[in-house]
């Protein structure tokens, strides 16, 4: 039903439909009751004038298929650019402590690895070769997004 209100449009709790994947990316599947991946997803074709931003849900490896472990073994996103500044976030869910992140994700800023532990905000600015990024340990789950002022995703 579409929101008839003058600012509803503005709201946006449905998963963008037809994302289309970095080519080096593992597919992200939408996320479904008792198992993670790709929450949300803004940009101008979701609410016109909209930057870019996505969210999802990593979780320990037990919650996914087998089919969906083995797709994300490795690597989860790959060395890449993008002409404009990006946003990286990891969050916890442990309510006695939501600096501790539950898990430890490997992230290259140029060619520097750099160990992932703590909630965290990273701020890739634009041209800088960031990723891989691997998930190395998911003991809980972990909110992940990333965002950019581009209208849409785009990566070189």
């Amino acid at each position: 039903m579409a929101d008839t209100t003058r600012y509803g449009k503005y709201i946006v709790s449905h998963l963008k439909e037809n994302i289309v994947e970095a080519p080096w990316s593992p597919p992200v599947s939408k996320v479904e009751k008792g198992r993670g991946g790709r929450l949300l997803f803004l940009d101008d074709e979701v609410v016109k004038g909209a930057f870019y931003l996505e969210c999802a849900w990593i979780v320990p490896p037990h919650m996914y298929t087998k089919e969906q472990q083995d797709r994300r073994k490795g690597i989860f996103v790959k060395a890449h650019t993008h002409e404009y500044d990006e946003v990286l976030a990891f969050f916890g869910t442990n309510p006695a402590d939501f600096y501790d992140l539950g898990g430890e994700a490997e992230l290259y800023l140029g060619d520097e690895p750099h160990t992932i532990t703590r909630s965290s905000i990273v701020f890739i600015p634009a041209g800088l070769q960031h990723c891989p990024l691997t998930f190395k340990r998911v003991d809980t789950p972990i909110f992940h997004f990333t965002s950019g002022p581009g209208k849409t995703y785009f990566h070189d």
